[in-house]
Formats: structure tokens, sequence, C-alpha cells
């Protein structure tokens, strides 16, 4: 699904990205970890086509397609979606019209025509549910006045609407209760279909106990420098990186 090769990437002139290798096949989740400022968010940013970065060198091929030439709309509307690690409000846009636009945009890059009102509604009734997303937040703008947790929440709620092939989490159990992880996570989980892939970006292995990786890669000043199955993530846990940049 996501092949990406010598991958190298700057921001203001700085690179931050040092030749990254990463392949991603057809329904694996890959868990992605390391120090703050190691590269792992401006990979992912990289990939959805954030054009505050550069791309120096390298590719990146997405289901054969060369993802590097496509916009950032051509992206998104090809299955790619992004849950941000600290989402943004919109002031004066309410959920329902900011989903429904977002649908509808995919859509019609699909070739079919917008969804009707009362379709509309009811998908939104019935994805609300996964993610135990009140009712009473659809009718306010995004993400106003939310708290973090319903920030959290929200950007899987957005995710089950679009239904991505290919979703990155970017920290999104960052500032939430066991409770709220819990319940992100298992929407996450319930949200997947068997050919549904991921990259999650954590720091921690709570996280990691609900969505279970097929890998675990560490990426340390711009490369990925260990890669190892779910148990890698538990030796992180107890051990920290030190070991591992002893090991380079």
């Amino acid at each position: 699904m996501l092949e990406i090769k010598n991958l190298h990437a700057s921001i203001n002139g700085k690179e931050i990205l040092k030749g990254v290798d990463l392949t991603i096949n057809d329904g694996e989740i890959h868990a992605l970890m390391g120090t703050n400022g190691a590269g792992k968010s401006t990979l992912c940013k990289v990939i959805v086509g954030d054009p505050a970065y550069e791309v120096t060198d390298g590719t990146i091929r997405f289901n054969g397609q060369d993802l590097l030439s496509m916009k950032t709309e051509e992206r998104a509307n090809a299955g790619i979606f992004m849950s941000f690690q600290h989402p943004i409000e919109i002031p004066g846009v309410s959920m329902a019209n900011f989903l429904k636009a977002a649908v509808n945009a995919k859509r019609q890059a699909m070739g079919l025509e917008p969804m009707k009102a009362s379709a509309f509604l009811s998908m939104m009734r019935e994805k609300r549910k996964i993610v135990a997303m009140d009712s009473k937040l659809i009718n306010r703008s995004v993400n106003e006045g939310f708290s973090g947790g319903e920030r959290k929440r929200n950007e899987i709620f957005q995710m089950a609407m679009l239904e991505p092939s290919f979703c990155i989490l970017d920290e999104t159990d960052s500032g939430l209760d066991v409770d709220a992880l819990r319940i992100v996570a298992e929407g996450f989980n319930k949200l997947r279909k068997p050919d549904t892939s991921a990259i999650v970006i954590t720091h921690y292995q709570r996280l990691l106990d609900y969505i279970t990786p097929n890998q675990v890669h560490v990426l340390l000043d711009g490369r990925i420098v260990k890669t190892g199955d779910a148990s890698l993530a538990r030796v992180i846990e107890e051990k920290g990186f030190d070991w591992i940049k002893d090991e380079i």
C-alpha cells in the first residue's frame, strides 16, 4: 500500500528526515516511536502533503501512485487520513457542515453524486455511536469548546465518516485518561477493515495494548534505526531509547 524509499525532507532549510525507508502492506499497522524531534510527525506530514515541508530526495508510492506528485486534497481523496496530535478549532463552521463538505468532496473525486441529507444524517448517527460522540457536539463549530478527549474522539469520528484506507494516528493517546483512550482505540479497531493500514505514532505502550501493531519502528535523528514486532514497544517502555542509541 505505502512504499517509502530514501526519503529526505526539510523545513525552513533544516533537514529533518535523512533517508527513511518504510513499506506498509494492506491491512498492516505500524507503530512509530522515537524521541521528541526525531522526525515522526514530520514523516506523517510529508505523507499527507503539508506544504511547509520540502522533500529533497526519495520517493513515496501509495497503491502504485507517485504520492509526491499529488496535491494534499488528492491524497485525502485517494484514502489517506491523518488524526492530528493537536486538532485545531474552526470557529463558525459546524461539525455537520464540515463533515458533509469533506464526505461529498471525496464522493465527487470518486465520480459519485453528493450524499442526500437524510442519508448523511443517518450515517452521522451511526458513526458517532462507535466512538461515543455526544450528539450535542455535532451542532457546535469544529472542536470549539471541546475538551482534549472530545477533540481526539472527534478525530476518530471524522475517520469513521471518511472511511480511509490508510490512517495516521499522530499521538492520539496524548492527554487522554484511561477511559477516553480505550474508547478512542476501540473506535479505531471497530472502524478498521481487513485491508485498512495505519501508522500509529506514540510514546507509550498503553495505546499499543489496544491497537496491536504488526511492526514497531524506532525513528531517531531522521532515520529508522530499529524495527521489531510488538514486543519492541514493551522493551522501550522499560528501558527507553538510550540502549538503541548505543547499538547504532
